[in-house]
C-alpha cells in the first residue's frame, strides 16, 4: 500500500492558503525559488509531532532525544550510504549553515580565506564574510558530463592560503551527486594542502537512480580526519521550519573541540525538529523512496516540458536534490532572466547569478511540486517568451 496521497491533486490554492514562504511571499506568482518541497512529510514524521505535543515536550532539548536521533542518524548512514559512523560523533544543530559557521569559527584555522565552489547555495556566498573571512570562488567546469570540480583550481585556492573548503554533495544547485572517484581525486588536494572540508549533504536522501551518495568523511581515515559534516531531514521530508540539523565529527581532535563548544552549538535545535528528523530517519524511509520516484518523474517531465515550451532553454538533469539548473544564456534575456519571467510569466525562481558570477544567465528552479504545476509554470514561461518575441 502506498504512503504516499495523490501528490498531482494538490493545487496551487490549496498551497497558497497552507502560507508557506513559497507560496506567500510571491502571491501573484508560482513558487519556484526556495527549497521547499509542496510534497508534504511522512506519516510517521507527523504522528511523532501529535504525540510530542500531546506530551508537552516544549522545554529545552533533553539528552535522550538527542542521542535518540544520534542512533536514528547512525543507522541511515549506514543502511543508506554504507558509513559506520558512531552515534556519539553526532550532534544536533539548528540548521546546516549554524554547522557552517561552526566550521569557520572553531574547525578551521584562523583568519584563512574559504574555498567556494561556484555557482553555489547562495548563503556560501554571505556567511564566510559575515565571519570575516575572505571567499575564494572557484567555478566548476562545465563538461560534456556535466558540472565538475576545478581540481586545479581548488589547489591553487589552497596553495594561496584557502583554510577550509565547502564541498555541496549532492551539490545545490548543479545537482551532482559525485563519484567515490572524483571524491578521492579532491581529497589527495585537500591534504596535500593540509585543508579543511566542511561537507554539505543535506540533500543526501534525493538521489536518484544511476548514483549513490558517498560521504566524503567516509573516503578513508584521511577524509575522516579533515572533515566536519553537516547532514539533516529537512530538505527530503520538508521539515526546514523546525530547525534541525545534525553535525558529524570523525577525529579525536574534532571531537574535543565539540565538548568545549557543543553545548552552545546544539542550543538552536528545537525538540520538534529533534523528534521528526529521528521519525524521519526511522520510520520515513520507505516513504521517501516514494517520494523521490514522483521527483525522479518530475526531472525527467521537465525535460519534455522545456523541449515543447522553451526549445532553446537548456537543461541536464540532476543526478540529485530537487532543484533544476537551468541554463537561459540563449533565450536572450541577460543576467537576470528570473526578473523576466517573475514579471511576464508569474513565476518566481532564483537568478543564477545569486550562486555567483559563474551562475549568471542561469535559474535555479525548485521542482519539488505536483507535477500539473510544473507544466502550467513552464507553459507560462514558454507564453512570455513568444509575446517577447
Amino acid at each position: 500500500m502506498s504512503l504516499a496521497p495523490d501528490f498531482d491533486a494538490r493545487d496551487i490554492d490549496g498551497l497558497r492558503a497552507g502560507g508557506g514562504l513559497k507560496w506567500s511571499m510571491f502571491p501573484d506568482a508560482i513558487g519556484a525559488f526556495v527549497a521547499e518541497s509542496d510534497l508534504g512529510t511522512a506519516p510517521a514524521v507527523t504522528a511523532a509531532l501529535h504525540d510530542a505535543i500531546d506530551a508537552n515536550v516544549f522545554g529545552y532539548l533533553p539528552q535522550a532525544l538527542s542521542d535518540e536521533m544520534a542512533h536514528a542518524t547512525a543507522a541511515w548512514q549506514r543502511d543508506r550510504y554504507g558509513w559506520d559512523v558512531p552515534a556519539a560523533d553526532i550532534h544536533p544543530l539548528a540548521d546546516v549553515i549554524a554547522g557552517l559557521e561552526l566550521a569557520i569559527e572553531h574547525f578551521s584555522a584562523p583568519g584563512a580565506p574559504v574555498i567556494l565552489p561556484t555557482p553555489s547555495y547562495m548563503p556560501f556566498l554571505s556567511v564566510p564574510l559575515a565571519h570575516g573571512r575572505e571567499i575564494l570562488q572557484v567555478p566548476m567546469l562545465e563538461t560534456d558530463d556535466g558540472y565538475a570540480l576545478d581540481l586545479d583550481g581548488i589547489d591553487r585556492a589552497f596553495a594561496s592560503g584557502g583554510g577550509l573548503l565547502i564541498l555541496c554533495n549532492p551539490y545545490n544547485p548543479v545537482g551532482r551527486v559525485f563519484r567515490r572517484d572524483e571524491l578521492v581525486a579532491l581529497a589527495a588536494v585537500v591534504e596535500r594542502h593540509g585543508g579543511r572540508v566542511f561537507s554539505d549533504e543535506i540533500h543526501a536522501p534525493l538521489v536518484y537512480p544511476g548514483r549513490q551518495h558517498v560521504p566524503y568523511a567516509s573516503l578513508s581515515p584521511v577524509t575522516a580526519g579533515h572533515t566536519v559534516t553537516a547532514t539533516s531531514a529537512s530538505k527530503a521530508w520538508n521539515l526546514p521550519g523546525l530547525k534541525t540539523a545534525q553535525f558529524i565529527v570523525t577525529n579525536p581532535a574534532d571531537a574535543a573541540i565539540w565538548e568545549r563548544v557543543g553545548f552552545m552549538a546544539s542550543h538552536g535545535a528545537s525538540n520538534l525538529g529533534v523528534i521528526a528528523n529521528t521519525a524521519a530517519y526511522s520510520a520515513g524511509g520507505a516513504w521517501l523512496d516514494e517520494v523521490v520516484d514522483y521527483l525522479d518523474g518530475n526531472r525527467r517531465f521537465l525535460v519534455d516540458a522545456l523541449a515543447a515550451e522553451i526549445p532553446g532553454m537548456r537543461y541536464r538533469m540532476p543526478e540529485g536534490t530537487y532543484i533544476a539548473w537551468l541554463d537561459a544564456r540563449e533565450l536572450g534575456l541577460g543576467e537576470t532572466p528570473a526578473a523576466f519571467f517573475q514579471e511576464h510569466a508569474g513565476v518566481a525562481m532564483t537568478e543564477g547569478s545569486a550562486c555567483g558570477p559563474a551562475g549568471a544567465g542561469f535559474l535555479r528552479f525548485v521542482f519539488a511540486t505536483p507535477r500539473p504545476i510544473i507544466a502550467r509554470a513552464v507553459e507560462q514561461m514558454g507564453a512570455a517568451l513568444r509575446a517577447r518575441a
